[in-house]
């Protein structure tokens, strides 16, 4: 006991003569960090920085009724800018609402929309007062790979000029956005690019671009982790981004440009999406409704009956209705597609050529 208290003593005796013995703060008038090394001039064109100088002047934040919404959007050939639906309806909410676009600089313009379509969640817009804007090049999303870097751009949460950078964590990721408005419109389904670079509520409607600065989607969703259920705060990225393929984007927005309005593809079938199996079942017939298959439509041409279960469409693998409902979006009006299915524990398949059905024209206002 007493050895203990003695050595306390020796170390206590030791650490105040250190502290004792050190200069009074503020009094090293030699001190110095240095001088802050020269200014980097440039950036590598392909590195995040680079990008960003590249795309940012292109990119706008779109602001819905004044300050009741906030979104994303980009500029493409013609001056013309492209968004999600869901950003100029406010997830379904409104109806011609007042647009208007704050740019790269802070100026801002008032837009209207030149037309949308709910089925991809596509919307297309022009400023009020023609203006010569920077046009973003347009890449190929199917030369997209899992692990191609990309960088994403938007106003995450009304912070305009956002970019964030990650890779392509998966392709044709089957993605049925909920849209949560009071006003909520058609279903949306897309094979989505999922990306882990960070996409926040505000990104929708903004470019993802790949290591060239191409633009290869349209930021359109996350997935997340929920809110606070005590502070209601919605929940924020945790790494899963999706984007509509911008070879689908760039279908819609052409037809959207040229008439007002875009056509989405169709089989002329219901499917069951409370099927439970592996694959998307066409739904069986009930008394007092509508025919499950359409008579004269493709899936009726094709051969397809009702209770068929579809497993393969057009090469790709289906798992369940929504990705059956997917895959068939992707593709455009007339094409001519393989479907597998089973009927009655027989495996078959048949040539389906695919419909169409069209999108309403903006009525001006």
């Amino acid at each position: 006991m007493v050895l203990t208290a003695l050595a306390s003593a020796v170390a206590g005796g030791l650490i105040g003569g250190y502290i004792g013995s050190r200069p009074t703060p503020g009094t090293e008038p030699s001190y110095s960090l240095g001088t802050a090394p020269p200014a980097l001039a440039n950036r590598p064109p392909d590195s995040v920085a680079g990008i960003a100088a590249r795309v940012l002047p292109s990119v706008v934040m779109i602001r819905v009724n004044g300050d009741e919404g906030t979104g994303s959007g980009f500029i493409i050939s013609g001056g013309y800018i492209l968004t999600n639906d869901h950003v100029i309806t406010l997830d379904g909410a409104v109806t011609h609402a007042s647009l208007q676009v704050v740019f790269n600089g802070g100026q801002t313009a008032s837009a209207r929309l030149v037309g949308a379509d709910p089925y991809s969640d596509i919307a297309v817009l022009r400023l009020a007062q023609p203006a010569r804007l920077p046009a973003l090049s347009l890449g190929n999303s199917d030369s997209v790979e899992v692990g191609d870097p990309v960088v994403a751009f938007g106003s995450p949460l009304g912070l305009a000029n956002t970019v964030t950078s990650g890779i392509v964590s998966a392709l044709n990721r089957p993605v049925q956005p909920g849209s949560g408005g009071p006003g909520s419109g058609p279903l949306v389904y897309y094979d989505a690019i999922q990306t882990d670079a960070p996409i926040n509520p505000g990104n929708s409607g903004g470019p993802l671009v790949n290591a060239q600065g191409e633009v290869i989607g349209i930021n359109a969703e996350i997935d997340t982790l929920g809110g606070d259920p005590v502070s209601g705060v919605q929940g924020g990225s945790i790494g899963l981004g999706f984007a509509i393929p911008i070879n689908q984007v760039r279908i819609v927005a052409t037809e959207l440009i040229r008439t007002g309005r875009a056509a989405h593809s169709v089989i002329g079938a219901f499917v069951n999406t409370s099927y439970t199996g592996s694959g998307a079942q066409i739904a069986k017939a009930r008394t007092g409704a509508p025919p499950p298959v359409t008579p004269g439509g493709p899936a009726a041409q094709a051969g397809l009956q009702p209770g068929d279960v579809i497993i393969q469409f057009a090469g790709q693998p289906i798992d369940d209705a929504t990705s059956l409902l997917d895959a068939i979006r992707s593709q455009q009006p007339g094409t001519r597609v393989a479907v597998t299915f089973i009927r009655g524990g027989v495996t078959r398949t048949v040539t389906l050529i695919l419909g169409s059905a069209e999108s309403l024209p903006v009525r001006a206002t």
